[in-house]
């Protein structure tokens, strides 16, 4: 591979439609789409500064490397990227991209961040402000996620969490093929307008959580400080802890050891199709 080390590089396109090249220590400064349409790269150590450094790329693996602020909308229309210990502090990075690892990356400015991709692999990975994240995105793969951001994940499709902590309100709306194993998720209005939505071992702590879902299934689950949840919601739902208030179920089973508050009402969902089990009374 051609090589370009310590550069320190200016002006619109300064690398355009590149191919083959091993980048490392080097500086892509004022000049937007340096790398726009290469393909075959390798970059390590390098800094972006200015926007739009990886459009319409192919087969790119990066290492070491820092997204500065003003790097906004860094890596879209891209196929096959690799990002290792890296830190992005622009926002808007990662659209409509296909093929994405993330691994020991993190984000200090995630608005608008992962928006429309597909096979997507994440591995601790932080997300600070991460408002609305991976949204329309799917074929995900996410292992040790932490998430600081409201609406993530709305309309996702066929996602896998694991090992994860997330802070986000209104996660999962709209969308299919959910799971999420060993994490802890706070936020209100948690997962509504979805549609087999599945949480295994999970701590979750929701303001009416859990409603106007299609087919949600919950494995020994904790609900700390839970209130309204499953309203209109298909659940087969076996938690290990009191859960504060229920409000109308439309069906399925509900095992917990209390329920502080249950509140069916007749005129609204049919009593009969939802089963509640209470343990200890």
């Amino acid at each position: 591979m051609e090589k370009v080390i310590q550069k320190f590089l200016t002006g619109e396109r300064a690398l355009f439609k590149s191919q083959g090249l091993d980048i490392r220590d080097t500086i892509f400064d004022d000049g937007e789409s340096p790398l726009k349409e290469s393909s075959d790269l390798v970059l390590s150590g390098c800094m972006f500064r200015w926007k739009y450094p990886l459009w319409y790329c192919t087969n790119v693996s990066v290492t070491g490397t820092t997204w500065f602020p003003m790097a906004r909308a860094g890596v879209w229309y891209t196929k096959n990227i690799s990002v290792e210990n890296c830190q992005i502090e622009a926002p808007k990075n990662f659209r409509r991209c296909d093929g994405v690892m993330l691994k020991d990356v993190s984000f200090a400015n995630a608005a608008e961040t992962m928006w429309t991709c597909t096979n997507v692999k994440l591995d601790n990975v932080t997300i600070v402000n991460g408002d609305y994240f991976a949204m329309n995105s799917s074929n995900m793969e996410i292992d040790g996620l932490s998430l600081y951001g409201n609406y993530s994940f709305d309309g996702g499709r066929n996602i896998v969490i694991r090992n994860s902590r997330l802070l986000t309100k209104d996660a999962f709306w709209n969308s299919e093929n959910i799971t999420v194993y060993d994490s802890f998720i706070s936020g209100e209005y948690l997962g509504w307008n979805s549609k087999n939505l599945t949480l295994v071992n999970c701590t979750i702590e929701s303001l009416q959580g859990m409603c106007y879902i299609d087919n949600l299934v919950m494995k020994n689950c904790r609900l700390i400080n839970t209130t309204l949840a499953f309203e209109y919601s298909s659940v087969d739902a076996e938690i290990t802890t009191k859960i504060d208030s229920v409000f109308n179920p439309t069906s399925g089973t509900i095992r917990a050891p209390k329920i502080d508050n249950l509140i069916i009402e007749p005129d609204k969902i049919d009593p009969t199709k939802t089963k509640i089990i209470c343990t200890e009374e």
